[in-house]
């Protein structure tokens, strides 16, 4: 495969990348206790893509995301009765703490104060003590850490260790079985985990297909590592996809991207929104925002190429309120509301006369205030805002041009 472009032409030669036997022998050792993960084709995404649109439904899978796969590879390998130690804001901690149940062993996850509630009850529901400690997960890595040396214990990083990825990689061997036509396999990326897992097994089973990583606009560590030709430490992230919302990659993710992704590219806070709306109308799958990145880059037309595009969907644990929050934020950047300043007269029946018009436009009305005074408005005017459920943003052209031709003064608001 062709390595990123503005990278160094070979990986860090010191850094052993993950071997086909390596996989292999890991997807044995996970096989029995992982719930088998669907590829679909989806035609009504397909028609949104302009190309044929694949899902690797890992939302579904044990824990909520793919983070059980690398957990339980390292895990069950570690001598009987190690204690595991792990810091995560929600996906590996619940990876962690699970496969640390299954091997009979105690785990204790260290968690930000600001880890969402649902998050935080589903690993101690799954055996593990919860630590809630810092503001951020770099607070929380350091913590565990310490807690790990001073209790002999065994830290399970989320990304940065050779079974962790090997792991991850099982993925990657299932998506070459279930679609062998794919022509790219498009990854989230946060510490780069998945994607080199990926991105190593379909080296050496499909080299044929392309892989893409896709990194939060926010939170494109990947991306100045692969243009520095080392991990870089971001100053902030700022992205609402927590799950890829990580400061530095480390060298071993670096040295497999080097090696084994063709491209790594950015989507928006807007363009994930989106991704997420359509796969809850068209495909019925609540993805949480991370795990919706790499359909946001086949949408967003990111992703070269025509031929049939995989997305990895690789979790679906988000907070009911959050998910809330961003449908309406995923409506709103499709262009599923408007909300317009008219300016009417101050007499009798003027309300419901523009009431009536935007009912023979067989709009659905979904909020209204009336002012008296605002913005430019003589004595003889008052202003009304009025929200209504639209189309899409052609839409709103459509009724701005109408509501013109009926005589009304109509604006729209941000």
């Amino acid at each position: 495969m062709t390595p990123h472009p503005g990278a160094p032409p070979r990986p860090d030669p010191d850094l052993i990348l993950t071997a086909l036997s390596e996989i292999s022998a890991a997807r044995q050792r996970v096989a029995p206790v992982l719930r088998p993960t669907p590829v679909d084709h989806s035609d009504s995404l397909s028609r949104v893509a302009g190309r044929p649109v694949l899902l690797k439904a890992e939302y579904l899978q044990r824990t909520g995301s793919f983070k059980i796969r690398g957990a339980y590879n390292r895990i069950c390998q570690l001598p009987p009765g190690v204690e595991v130690v792990a810091a995560s804001a929600g996906n590996h901690a619940q990876g962690v703490a699970l496969a640390a149940a299954l091997t009979g062993r105690h785990s204790t996850i260290f968690m930000p104060a600001t880890a969402a509630l649902p998050k935080t009850e589903a690993t101690r529901a799954y055996g593990a003590t919860v630590r809630l400690e810092g503001e951020v997960v770099d607070d929380c890595i350091l913590a565990a850490q310490a807690f790990a040396a001073e209790r002999g214990a065994v830290f399970v990083p989320p990304f940065d260790d050779p079974d962790i990825i090997a792991g991850q990689a099982t993925l990657g061997l299932e998506v070459a079985e279930e679609a062998p036509d794919a022509e790219v396999v498009v990854v989230p990326v946060g510490g780069g985990g998945l994607l080199a897992g990926t991105a190593a097994a379909l080296h050496h089973v499909a080299a044929h297909v392309r892989v893409v990583g896709v990194e939060a606009a926010g939170a494109a560590s990947l991306s100045a590592a692969l243009a520095a030709g080392r991990p870089v430490l971001l100053d902030s992230v700022a992205t609402m996809a927590d799950g890829i919302a990580v400061r530095m990659v480390s060298e071993l993710t670096l040295a497999h991207a080097q090696a084994y992704v063709d491209e790594v590219v950015t989507v928006d806070e807007e363009e994930i929104s989106r991704a997420m709306l359509l796969l809850v109308e068209r495909a019925k799958g609540v993805v949480e925002p991370s795990g919706a990145a790499a359909l946001a880059a086949i949408l967003a037309g990111r992703v070269p190429g025509h031929g049939p595009a995989l997305a990895v969907l690789s979790g679906g644990n988000v907070d009911p309120l959050l998910l809330t929050k961003l449908i309406n934020h995923g409506l709103t950047a499709a262009g599923r509301y408007l909300v317009l300043r008219i300016v009417v007269g101050d007499r009798p029946g003027a309300l419901a006369g523009l009431t009536a018009q935007l009912a023979a436009m067989r709009l659905n009305v979904l909020d209204v205030e009336h002012h008296r005074s605002g913005r430019a408005l003589a004595l003889t005017e008052v202003e009304v805002a009025v929200t209504v459920e639209t189309r899409d943003h052609e839409h709103h052209r459509e009724i701005l041009r109408e509501l013109a031709d009926a005589g009304y003064q109509a604006e729209p608001l941000s």
